[in-house]
């Protein structure tokens, strides 16, 4: 009886697992060993109706998305913009959260409307801004300037403002919600001994904000560089070659260019830089959880 008991509670994990694991193998890990072999192919408008039978051209489409294609200039628009965005994100957002996080009166509608460009959909926030930055639209008239803003060098300060406007709250959201976990207690000790509110917000809030606001920029970082909507919809395809960002350069290559096997190729490389960020805070966030159970 004592010998069967331990077998059957280790066992019982495993069972539960297996629901999830039938999930992560049909949505994730088949469709990705697909994409590598697709990645891999010479598939065309005219093979892929057969495409299990296109030639096998091993990682010559990944040679061809190096070399003849807009792949790197693509990529380095997405990183600096994207890099761009998400630094400028955070002080806006913690700005707003800690501006918040006292009560007053009106404070829920104030927080209900911060989240406004959050909550849009791409595509309205898309063509919004596209009326705005017309030859003839708000922003001239506002700034007195005159000339274009969807073509041209302004064109990548258009993308950061309206990429900037509608990400912002994320990092707002996140850092409310991680200043609501602050004790009290810690506030008023930090009261006690006369700290201004600019000693306090820097060796009290902002460590307690840590995790949120790293939390935040990963998040960030990796949704401008995936976004698609929002450049496709405010510059159309082709692109202007200042704002040709990799998800828009996927998507000509497939299905304008009709060329699958590269875009495919393409996508995987951007898999690739999405996964790099990403693996890095998960090995923070791992190294920081080490140290705190050590330090217990």
């Amino acid at each position: 009886m004592s010998d069967r008991r331990p077998a059957t509670r280790q066992g019982r994990p495993l069972w539960m697992f297996l629901p999830g694991g039938v999930l992560t193998l049909l949505v994730i890990a088949i469709p990705l060993a697909l994409a590598l072999y697709i990645s891999l192919l010479d598939l065309d408008q005219y093979s892929i109706r057969e495409w299990v039978g296109a030639d096998f051209i091993a990682f010559d489409n990944y040679v061809e998305a190096v070399r003849d294609s807009h792949l790197v200039h693509a990529i380095g628009i997405s990183l600096g913009y994207s890099a761009l965005v998400s630094a400028a994100c955070v002080p806006l957002g913690l700005a707003a959260a800690i501006a918040t996080q006292d009560r007053f009166r009106g404070r829920a509608l104030v927080r209900s409307i911060l989240l406004v460009p959050y909550v849009l959909p791409a595509f309205v926030v898309g063509s919004t801004w596209r009326i705005i930055f017309q030859p003839d639209g708000i922003a001239n008239r506002v700034l007195g300037t005159e000339g274009l803003w969807l073509n041209g060098p302004r064109s990548f300060w258009a993308l950061v403002l309206v990429q900037l406007w509608a990400g912002w709250p994320l990092v707002y959201l996140l850092a409310a919600a991680g200043l609501q976990s602050v004790d009290a207690s810690v506030h008023e000790a930090a009261a006690l001994d006369g700290a201004g509110w600019w000693a306090k917000l820097r060796h009290v809030v902002l460590p307690q904000l840590r995790g949120p606001l790293s939390l935040a920029l990963v998040i960030s970082f990796l949704h401008n560089v995936n976004s698609f909507t929002l450049p496709f919809v405010l510059f159309g395809v082709p692109s202007p070659v200042d704002v040709e960002v990799l998800p828009v350069l996927t998507y000509v290559e497939s299905f304008q260019n009709f060329e699958f096997g590269l875009s495919v190729a393409m996508a995987v490389i951007s898999l690739v830089l999405v996964a790099i960020p990403m693996a890095v805070y998960l090995r923070a966030v791992r190294l920081d959880t080490g140290r705190e159970r050590s330090s217990r």
